[in-house]
């Protein structure tokens, strides 16, 4: 297990292998497919982001209200490849961490390389266990999506797997491979 605070340290996630078990603390943003239009929208409108991805970990999930007593609710992860077409202006912006569930393509495979960042895994089955590492939510921007809105996340040992490292490591693939008969 390597624990990773937040902001992330470049050195440190350039150190992450496929399969490696992280744990992280501290702040880490909510989106999905709909925030990362917006976020996208405004770059390519040379405009400033309202939350700063640089050295930052964008958890890809809708979460559900909180019920009385907890910070928040049902937080599993959603499947990751419609975000996508928006990596590359986020990763040039300095995001480096990006969680969800599912496989990307080939070219967000290559764009992780290119900019030293990592793909994680949450458990998808395993969304009211999430929700325990976070300890404090709040939405920041975009508030019209609702559960799609920015959250602002403040986490504790939030379990993930890096899925897909920053010099090409595949996680999917190193699976297959290791059962895969001839």
């Amino acid at each position: 297990m390597i624990k990773i605070t937040t902001p992330v340290d470049e050195k440190l996630i350039k150190s992450l292998r496929a399969g490696d078990v992280v744990h992280i603390t501290g702040v880490i943003y909510t989106g999905r497919d709909a925030a990362h239009k917006r976020l996208c929208e405004l770059l390519k409108r040379g405009e400033s982001l309202p939350i700063d991805v640089k050295d930052a970990v964008i958890y890809y999930v809708g979460p559900t209200p909180a019920k009385p007593g907890r910070a928040i609710g049902s937080a599993g992860p959603t499947s990751s490849y419609r975000m996508d077409p928006y990596a590359e202006p986020l990763l040039k912006e300095g995001l480096k961490v990006m969680v969800g569930k599912g496989s990307r393509g080939e070219e967000f495979k290559q764009l992780l390389k290119k900019y030293g960042a990592v793909y994680l895994s949450a458990i998808g089955g395993a969304a009211a266990s999430i929700s325990e590492t976070v300890k404090k939510c709040e939405v920041v921007t975009y508030e019209d999506l609702g559960a799609e809105a920015i959250h602002r996340l403040e986490v504790e040992d939030f379990y993930a797997i890096v899925t897909y490292d920053s010099v090409g490591g595949d996680l999917f693939e190193q699976g297959v491979a290791k059962y895969k008969r001839i």
